[in-house]
Order: structure tokens, then C-alpha cells, then sequence
């Protein structure tokens, strides 16, 4: 962990915050706050919709991070209440509510992760749930935010536009996200609000209603939505191109190996500190090398002190078809045996963990994804014995590139 750099100089400040950004609105003012030597209050709002993190969490993640090493306070800001209505930024219907509890038990999960970047040094890390101030208001303060901003403004973001001109329903509480994120600005009294691309209309309307409150505007800086491993989608978990923050080494490593070539510099600019000049000469090298130099980056700074020669001994020995030491074992009780002393293949890989059901174990095999110790199995309705499970070493089985698991049997 780097240590606090307070009083560096703010030309040096802005071009280390500035590096990777989209919109910044304004760099003036940004300066100006800058120069006045004060800690900023930093805003990151995150309705936790999901308990987990991915690489794309980690752009925004690693701003804060850099706000914070130069000396400034970050407010991590669950919206415990704004994930009750849903944020409809980019969405082309309404996205459906969850419950108080929902929200706040996925925001436990999500604050771990986010400390596997964030410091967690009370000077320079704030957590707060915006429930604390939006629960108890009522229908008359709901009321009087709602007189702050007009309908012809609220309309004026692209994808209320574009539902409203399709004929699209556009529910009235979606209306009212925009504004209730923007309160939490003033209710913070942030200086700097970080968001991605789609959440600029939302930072913009927190900018305004600070001046409408009487305080001074935020500044609002954007950051790319970054793509994921099919080089075209924004990363999600739901799409299965994502890098997730919690994988462990190895599979971390492996996945970096498949960034696509095009997104190399986005990936270099976005998760690591390497100087334009180093990016540049990588860019202009042979990609596998590029790649690599990729993974160890973003490894070693995910995992301090993992071993990365053996995260990429592992990946070299799969991508040649080997099976690697150390697979996760996985015990099968004997009484999953049926008659014959046979068990389906379908229901081992359940039991592993590579597919959520028997139907989607059978797809996975019918599409020739899955191999039995290094070799394609093709049967669907294939089983395995008990003697393959009982051998030395059990059985290995193995889902796509690096997702293994070792089969034994149990009493």
C-alpha cells in the first residue's frame, strides 16, 4: 500500500486524476479545489444490486484509490434506499426493485471487495448508506426536492428520450432517481462525484441541485465502462465476460491471457500505472507479450505477494492441453451411486460446481465443453463408475480452458 502523498503539487495532482478519464466537469473547477490545499470529499454511489465485483467495478475503484493516496477523503455511498427504485441509467425497460434487505446484505459482500482496493483508513475512507437520509423523509420533502428540476430537463436523458419516443412506460419513481441520487450529493456536501459514462445525467443533476441548496457544485468525472472478454459488451457477470475481483491467481492471470488485442491499451490505461511510453512499446511488441505483462500487473496489484510465475506456469501448462496440480477436489457421496455402481456425468458436474443444473451440464457436454482426464466426453447421458472414482487420483473432469475439478469418492 503506497503511502498518503499530501501537499504534492496540483498540476501533478490533476495529471494522475485526470489519466483515464472521459468527462470532467470542469478541470477549473477541479483546480480551484485543488489549490485551496483542503482534503476533497470524494463520492462514489453504488446501488448494490450485486454482491460481487469485477474488473469493470476496479476502473472507478482504483480513481478513488488515487484520490485517496493524494490525500483525500473517499465516500464509499451504498444506496441501500436508491436500489429500492431501481436505476433505470442505460436500461430500455424498468429494472425491478429490491427490498431494504436485499440491498444491504449485498452491500456487505460489496464492501469487502471494494477494501481489496480502497485503504481503509478512517481519514480517507467514509461509509455511509444514503437510507440514513432519504428513509426518514416524507411525502412533503419528496415533494419539495421534486419542485427543484423540471420534467423537460429530467427528459432531456437519452434513454428516458428514447423509451418515451418508443412508446416505451417510463414508471414516475424512475423519474425521481436522478433527482434522489443527485440529494445525495448535497446531503454529503461532496466536492468530487466519480461515476461511469451512464451515470453522468445523474452527477450533472447532483451538481445542480448543490447550487439550487446554496452550496458549492460538485465536479464530476466519468470514467469508461469497460469492455469485456468478448471485446464488445461492457463486463458483466450475467454475459460471462468478466474477470472477476475475487478470482484467485491463476484464474485471474488466465483471463487477462484472453483480453482482446484491441482492448489491450484501454486495459493498460484503465488497471495499471504504467507510464504512455511503456504502453506504447508493449502495444507495439508481440501481443502474447503485451498480455502477459498485463496479467502480472493486474495479478500482483488484486493479490500482493501472489506467486505469478506460478499463476503463469498454470496457464502455460493448460494452454497445452495439461492438467495442473492442486485442482480442487471435489468429494461425491456413495450414495449418488445408482445401479451398477454408475453416476451421471450430467450430476457430476453439478456436484463440481461447472453448471447450475443437469440440463445445463447436458448442453455443456452435448457442445463438447467438458473433458474426462484431458479427453472431450460427448456422451450426454454418459456416466462414470464406481472405480473411476474410487482410483488414485480420482477423476479429473475439466470445463472449457482452466475450470477443473477432481472427483473422489466418498463413504
Amino acid at each position: 500500500m503506497s503511502d498518503i502523498q499530501r501537499n504534492r503539487p496540483v498540476d501533478d495532482q490533476l495529471q494522475i486524476l485526470k489519466r483515464g478519464v472521459v468527462d470532467l466537469v470542469s478541470e477549473e473547477d477541479l483546480r480551484r479545489k485543488l489549490e485551496k490545499g483542503a482534503p476533497l470529499r470524494v463520492k462514489l454511489g453504488a446501488d448494490p444490486t450485486r454482491p460481487d465485483l469485477h474488473l469493470g467495478h476496479a476502473v472507478i475503484l482504483r480513481k478513488m484509490r488515487q484520490f485517496q493516496d493524494l490525500g483525500h477523503r473517499v465516500i464509499m455511498l451504498i444506496g441501500d434506499f436508491t436500489a429500492m427504485i431501481g436505476d433505470p441509467s442505460g436500461k430500455s425497460k424498468t429494472r425491478p426493485p429490491l427490498t431494504l434487505e436485499q440491498t444491504r446484505d449485498n452491500a456487505r459482500s460489496y464492501l469487502e471487495q471494494c477494501r481489496l482496493i480502497l485503504r481503509d483508513e478512517p481519514e480517507v475512507l467514509e461509509i455511509r448508506f444514503n437510507g440514513e437520509w432519504l428513509e426518514p423523509m416524507g411525502y412533503a420533502d419528496v415533494i419539495r426536492l421534486a419542485s427543484r428540476y423540471t420534467v423537460a430537463r429530467i427528459m432531456e436523458r437519452d434513454d428516458f428520450r428514447k423509451r418515451f419516443e418508443g412508446g416505451v412506460p417510463i414508471a414516475v419513481h424512475e423519474l425521481l432517481y436522478p433527482l434522489t441520487q443527485g440529494y445525495d450529493s448535497v446531503a454529503l456536501e461532496a466536492d468530487v462525484e466519480l461515476g461511469g459514462t451512464d451515470q453522468l445525467f445523474n452527477n450533472l443533476v447532483g451538481r445542480a441541485l448543490q447550487r439550487d441548496y446554496g452550496q458549492e457544485s460538485q465536479v464530476v468525472i466519468t470514467l469508461p465502462l469497460l469492455v469485456g472478454l468478448d471485446g464488445t459488451e461492457k463486463m458483466s457477470k450475467s454475459l460471462d465476460n468478466y474477470i472477476g475481483l475475487t478470482d484467485e491467481p491463476h484464474v485471474m492471470f488466465a483471463r487477462l491471457m484472453k483480453v482482446p488485442d484491441s482492448l489491450l491499451d484501454n486495459y493498460f490505461t484503465l488497471l495499471t500505472d504504467l507510464p504512455r511510453e511503456r504502453i506504447e512499446a508493449l502495444l507495439a511488441g508481440h501481443p502474447v507479450a503485451a498480455h502477459r505483462e498485463l496479467a502480472r500487473e493486474v495479478v500482483a496489484w488484486l493479490h500482493p505477494g501472489a506467486d505469478l510465475d506460478a499463476a503463469e506456469d498454470r496457464f502455460r501448462s493448460v494452454a497445452r492441453g495439461g492438467i495442473p496440480e492442486n485442482l480442487p477436489v471435489v468429494t461425491v457421496p456413495a450414495a449418488e451411486l445408482g445401479e451398477g455402481g454408475r453416476v451421471s456425468m450430467a450430476k457430476l458436474v453439478v456436484l463440481a460446481g461447472l453448471e447450475p443444473s443437469n440440463g445445463a451440464a447436458r448442453k455443456l457436454i452435448q457442445n463438447r465443453g467438458l473433458k474426462l482426464a484431458g479427453e472431450t466426453f460427448t456422451d450426454p447421458q454418459g456416466t462414470l463408475m464406481r472405480e473411476q472414482l474410487s482410483a488414485e487420483g480420482g477423476a479429473v473432469i475439466q470445463k472449457g480452458k482452466d475450470k477443473f475439478a477432481r472427483l473422489v469418492l466418498g463413504s
